[in-house]
């Protein structure tokens, strides 16, 4: 079945909810306990070891597709306008690309020249600018175009392109 990344990552997130609660269902029902002189057997929840291992076992092999899916999907997949840059390297590069706009932020909104006050000791101490401000702003606005732009490239072909996956959750 053709699933764009978005549809793949919902998929995983199913499959990944349903797991936790069989695992869940199977910590309340694989023991239990009884008074004695209770009569267990009508007590006994129902459970069923091997069926519930089995159903584990296919809930994770298809886990596996879908993730494996995704990864080839995000190392072959380029970004349109990026010259060849690959999902997974967009996926790297966009945290970077934050604190670079963090950074040039606060350099572009720097004071040239400020007094530092400090009460420890009778000096006058100064921070200064080493750097030239309109450049660090030049800067900053185009590191937050430029993952602005990257993000939503990125948006269109986590919804746009599809990916085949051998895997259809009922």
């Amino acid at each position: 079945m053709r699933y764009t990344s978005a549809q793949a990552n919902k998929l995983l997130r199913k499959i990944t909810s349903r797991k936790a609660d069989l695992e869940s269902k199977e910590r309340k029902s694989s023991t239990f306990r009884v008074a004695s002189g209770e009569d267990t057997e009508s007590l006994r929840p129902k459970y069923d070891f091997a069926s519930v291992q089995a159903e584990l076992d296919e809930l994770e092999d298809m886990a596996r597709k879908v993730k494996h899916a995704i990864n080839v999907f995000n190392t072959t997949h380029t970004l349109d306008g990026f010259d060849g840059l690959t999902i997974d390297q967009a996926l790297v590069y966009i945290p970077q690309l934050n604190c670079r706009v963090s950074k040039l932020r606060d350099m572009a909104g720097a004071i040239p020249k400020h007094r530092i006050d400090d009460y420890r000791n009778n000096f006058v101490d100064y921070s200064v600018v080493n750097y030239d401000i309109e450049e660090a702003e030049k800067a900053y606005q185009a590191a937050q175009e430029k993952l602005a732009a990257m993000q939503l490239a990125l948006d269109v072909a986590n919804a746009s392109e599809t990916m085949e996956i051998d895997v259809e959750l009922d």
